[in-house]
Parts: C-alpha cells; sequence; structure tokens
C-alpha cells in the first residue's frame, strides 16, 4: 500500500504493508529514530508526534490513518539551522530531562498543549502531559520547562 503524507515538511510516499503502525513507518522506513517505542500500548507516550500539530500516539495509529496529512516528529521540530524550538531550548535549560527516552514525545506533547493552552498553570500542565511518563526526573523541572517554553512559544 502507498500513503502519501507530509513528514516533517517533506512530501514523503511510503510503500508499506496496510497493517504498518505510524510509529514503525516514522522509525524504521523514515529512520527517525528519535520517536521511541516504550510500551505498545499507548500507555507511555514515548511515541508522541505531532499530527497536523495536536499531540498523538503514534504506537496506536495506523500509516494509513495520516495519508494525506502532516507529521512532526522531534527531528523536524527545530529550525533547519540547528536553532531548537523553544520548547526543547526550554527543555535544554530547565534540566526537564535525565535520561532522555521520554524527552521527544514529552517535548511534542508540550508543543500541542501550549498550542492550545499557553496560559496553563502547573496543575493544568500536569494534567495534560499525563499521558507522558517519566521514570527519571519527578516532573518538577518539566512542568518549569513548560511554562518558560509556553512563554517563549508565544513571543
Amino acid at each position: 500500500m502507498q500513503v502519501q503524507l507530509t513528514v516533517n515538511g517533506k512530501p514523503v510516499t511510503l510503500d508499506a504493508p496496510p497493517h504498518t503502525l505510524l510509529v514503525q513507518a516514522v522509525r524504521e522506513h523514515l529512520r527517525l529514530t528519535g520517536t521511541h517505542v516504550g510500551c505498545d500500548t499507548a500507555q507511555c507516550g514515548a511515541c508522541t508526534v505531532l499530527l497536523d500539530g495536536m499531540a498523538v500516539k503514534s504506537c496506536n495509529m495506523l500509516l494509513a490513518q495520516v495519508a494525506g496529512r502532516a507529521v512532526t516528529t522531534i527531528e523536524g521540530l527545530a529550525q533547519a539551522d540547528g536553532t531548537l524550538h523553544p520548547m526543547q531550548a526550554a527543555f535544554k535549560e530547565c534540566h526537564g530531562l535525565q535520561c532522555g527516552f521520554c524527552t521527544p514525545g514529552m517535548v511534542l506533547s508540550s508543543v500541542s498543549l501550549c498550542t492550545s493552552n499557553p496560559d496553563a498553570n502547573a496543575g493544568e500542565i500536569r494534567e495534560l502531559l499525563e499521558g507522558n511518563l517519566c521514570r527519571c526526573t519527578g516532573y518538577q523541572n518539566i512542568v518549569k520547562a513548560v511554562q518558560q517554553g509556553a512563554v517563549a512559544m508565544k513571543a
């Protein structure tokens, strides 16, 4: 089956079996390995990508479901010259990561969160990120990073 979509701003045509998951297409066919496979059950958020700007768990979607749509992975978030997206910079500056496994999904979910709710308070951020699990940080610095990133995204 051929599927046409846009990935990180570039048109892509993939030839894949009908049962191919979006996470498999991103990692195995496009070699964009920043999208991680954690639980395979849409519980941990490590596989989060942006689909038309909204955070989705790519382990829970078939490639066919995204035909004609725009997917952004962590690799597509920074500018072409390597300048970090404001949310990526905030995670770095606020030490919102440790091992880094959850970070791509956490950053993309945070971008989506701040796009839809740029003035979210700490409690709302925690609630809206509950689908992204981090085993290292304790979330304090993640919340600070999201708050800082939200301010920078509005600027």
